[in-house]
């Protein structure tokens, strides 16, 4: 009962923190399960499991976790194992074997457990050198006779401690342990590297792997440009692609990269003058279509504005004081704190303004704030999402749909440059399709 409170309570906040996406087969995986995910976010990574699987979890995490206040006593609600890293305290890793020992109990038993086996969060471009702890407790259980499946599991942040930002939870193929085991003791160690290095395959694969981060833009440009002259949706899976691609194309032929680079960085900047993307600029203002986005946004500032109004002055204290609590933060906790002040702080808030009604006005006024402050928040989030896209593309049309020459120019260089990157998909597409990734193709879930 307890894990599927707290399961129910952190999704759903999680859900409102983020714009989550996943990515992943209809039908959950059965049986004994290890989830291994990348680690860029904290305690975010983790708890993104709970909207990934219904499934009861049972999770590895750092031992100094389980001494912090309200977050040990979660952990230990949920049962989690505790992970006695060398860095923490070297005297206390002989502990460690009974936690692997409890982890393989639970894959023999059946159930799924997840782990991060870069053993720390960081925020790092590319993948992390992986731990070998996940590979020896999938070998061990597997020995016990259970059908082990290691199942990768991707998580890709648009921008990790933003509130209301971007996550993808994307599910990788499962990785069958069996097929791993060992022949002799002898061969214990290579098993235990291979199926390591499986699994490090098997993250890439649903991960963005970067040399540096000033790489991101210009593989986002390229996707743009690329979905932009193919008429298609952006793909996520696509992007991984591209920054693959990427690292080729910088290797191979270095005086055509930066040339290729130069230009995508400038035409960039020119984008951003103008605050447009690469889809804007085929847009055509027609008079009806632009009536009716007039009506209907007057209309919506008409009536949610108030709201909108009431809800900024209600809840600006929960939104400011995480944005607060989290200002001397590491990067890759950031969000971690944002989101377990915003929770906690939300919740007492609710609670406050639901006390204040009713001792001021009773049950006539404590009902109705206590059953109207949640809708009012989730308005209040609408609004101000839609009045971000609603600056956006009044921006935009006022800066190109008045200023034809301009916008004809930045068309003809999207175009060439959408050529190009198009032809560099054409060169590239067979090497990567060597390892499995297709340019052209659109992901499906």
């Amino acid at each position: 009962m307890f894990y599927s409170i707290v399961r129910a309570v952190v999704a759903l906040a999680l859900r409102l923190f983020y714009r989550v996406k996943v990515n992943a087969p209809p039908a959950e995986p059965e049986g004994p399960v290890m989830f291994v995910g990348n680690h860029p976010n904290g305690l975010i990574d983790p708890a993104l499991v709970f909207i990934l699987t219904r499934r009861h979890v049972t999770f590895l995490a750092k031992e100094p976790l389980f001494r912090l206040p309200v977050i040990g006593w979660l952990l230990k609600g949920l049962g989690a194992l505790p992970v006695y890293r060398k860095q923490d305290d070297p005297s206390q890793m002989g502990k460690n074997e009974g936690t692997l020992d409890a982890a393989r109990g639970a894959l023999v038993a059946g159930r799924a457990i997840t782990l991060f086996p870069e053993g720390k969060s960081h925020s790092e471009p590319s993948l992390a050198e992986l731990k070998t702890g996940a590979a020896r407790i999938a070998l061990g259980a597997a020995k016990q006779g259970a059908p082990v499946r290691i199942v990768p599991v991707g998580l890709t942040y648009a921008d990790k401690h933003l509130f209301h930002s971007e996550v993808l939870i994307e599910m990788g193929s499962p990785i069958e342990v069996t097929d791993f085991l060992p022949a002799d003791a002898a061969a214990e160690s290579e098993s235990v590297r291979r199926l390591t290095e499986r699994i490090a395959e098997g993250l890439r694969s649903v991960t963005l792997n970067l040399d540096k981060w000033e790489d991101l833009p210009l593989i986002q440009l390229a996707e743009q440009l690329f979905a932009f002259r193919k008429k298609e949706a952006r793909d996520t899976e696509r992007l991984r692609n591209w920054a693959r691609g990427l690292q080729l194309f910088r290797s191979e032929q270095p005086e055509r990269f930066e040339r290729v680079r130069g230009e995508m960085v400038s035409f960039l900047r020119r984008l951003e003058l103008v605050r447009a993307d690469p889809t804007d600029l085929a847009l055509e203002y027609r008079t009806g279509p632009v009536a009716r986005f007039v009506v209907k946004n007057l209309l919506l500032l008409a009536f949610g504005l108030p709201l909108f109004a009431l809800g900024l002055g209600l809840f600006y204290v929960p939104y400011l004081l995480p944005r607060w609590a989290s200002r001397k933060a590491e990067l890759d906790i950031q969000a971690t704190v944002k989101f377990l002040v915003a929770l906690v702080t939300s919740l007492v808030w609710w609670g406050a303004l639901t006390v204040g009604a009713w001792l001021w006005r009773g049950a006539p006024l404590g009902l109705p704030v206590l059953l109207g402050v949640p809708p009012l928040a989730l308005f209040t989030l609408y609004f101000s999402d839609r009045w971000q896209v609603l600056l956006h593309d009044v921006a935009v049309f006022f800066t190109l749909g008045s200023r034809g020459r301009l916008k004809a120019r930045l068309l003809t260089e999207g175009e060439r440059l959408a050529a190009e990157v198009e032809q560099l998909a054409g060169e590239y597409q067979p090497r990567l399709d060597q390892g499995g990734a297709h340019l052209a193709v659109v992901a499906g879930r």
